[in-house]
């Protein structure tokens, strides 16, 4: 744990995440990612002499059998205050509008509705889990489906909100996340698109050129961070 607190650290203090006066929602979407970021900023944050307040934001999208109390009692445990905001996100991308690609129009809004309940509760800037090989199957996924060099930032500002959307997980990798969140309660994910998406083929794709270039996604990560030698705006 104490490599992955070192990895956020790295990253906020890089790339200026986290400032003192900040109100930090994290958006706990009840999956191992957005748990560990939680639990890592709350270390940060008493190690760290940079003060700031840190709540946990979960956005409820109606999917029955999603039960976030193991989630709650985390947050309590942590004394950490956690808001729960009910959606009608899944019957609007899977009943009203069909969608064929589901994931990317219930990414949009579950981010939109995320700006808007952090704001709500007074934060100033939304932390997200996304980590190091999110960055590269974006990367990738941008490439292969749109023809554009592209990924997402580690810090942006959403301005119909202004709250500023911050990713202090960038330099952790997600098998470093599966080892250090076995004990967290994760919450299973009933949804039907899970494990059969856009990027779940993307993820497949990346795992066979690993096992012939051994250190593809390293140099892609590499590529897209170093600011002295790329030219892909994130």
């Amino acid at each position: 744990m104490r490599k992955v607190i070192s990895k956020v650290s790295k990253a906020i203090l890089q790339w200026n995440l986290i400032e003192d006066g900040d109100t930090v929602a994290v958006g706990v979407s009840g999956g191992k990612d957005s748990l560990l970021l939680l639990l890592a900023l709350k270390e940060f944050q008493k190690f760290n002499k940079i003060k700031f307040n840190l709540i946990g934001i979960t956005i409820d999208p109606n999917i029955k059998g999603l039960d976030f109390s193991g989630v709650s009692e985390f947050c309590q445990k942590l004394d950490i205050p956690y808001f729960i905001e009910k959606t009608d996100i899944y019957d609007i991308v899977f009943n009203v509008r069909k969608e064929k690609n589901p994931c990317s129009l219930c990414a949009k809004m579950r981010r939109g509705a995320l700006c808007d309940a952090a704001k709500k509760y007074g934060a100033n800037k939304l932390a997200l889990g996304h980590h190091q090989d999110d960055m590269i199957e974006t990367f990738m996924l941008s490439l292969i489906y749109e023809g554009r060099f592209s990924t997402f930032s580690p810090k942006s500002l959403m301005t119909r909100t202004g709250i500023t959307v911050i990713r202090p997980l960038l330099y952790v990798s997600e098998y470093e996340v599966k080892m250090k969140s076995k004990d967290l309660p994760v919450v299973t994910n009933p949804c039907p698109a899970d494990k059969s998406s856009k990027r779940a083929e993307i993820k497949a794709l990346l795992e066979y050129l690993r096992s012939k270039y051994p250190n593809i996604k390293e140099n892609i990560f590499k590529s897209l961070t170093d600011k002295s030698r790329n030219q892909i705006d994130i």
